[in-house]
């Protein structure tokens, strides 16, 4: 019986699929979102690629899509392990953990952790 765990590539793969969507959306909040100034221009009418970003993220974190669509792949991934459902569910949830979508997030996360004590799917 062998358990779902990723090689050492996979495993750097998704580290840099972490690290990309946890530091775009950091750059997102912290920049984007929380900066006063940004927010005053953008309603004012600007007409950025920030600003453009700003109200598609605003629009998905009030609704917690983040979270519910980080919670959904989690479970796929629990039910038929696979690197890419893997690593989708770990992007969405490190965007969901830092913009405010945190308690749907990090059941994510922990059904993420679990997967990787599942065997792994047999070939078809």
């Amino acid at each position: 019986m062998k358990l779902f765990l990723p090689s050492a590539r996979a495993t750097n793969v998704l580290l840099i699929v972490g690290f990309c969507a946890l530091g775009y959306a950091l750059y997102l909040r912290y920049l984007g979102i929380e900066q006063s100034a940004v927010g005053l221009a953008c309603g004012a009418g600007l007409n950025t690629w920030l600003c453009f970003s700003r109200t598609i993220a605003t629009v998905l974190f009030q609704n917690s899509v983040f979270g519910i669509a980080a919670l959904v792949i989690a479970a796929l991934n629990l039910l038929r392990p696979t690197l890419v459902l893997f690593a989708a569910a770990l992007a969405i949830a490190c965007v969901g953990v830092v913009l405010y979508n945190v308690v749907l997030s990090s059941l994510a996360i922990g059904l993420l952790i679990l997967s990787l004590a599942r065997r792994e799917p047999e070939p078809a």
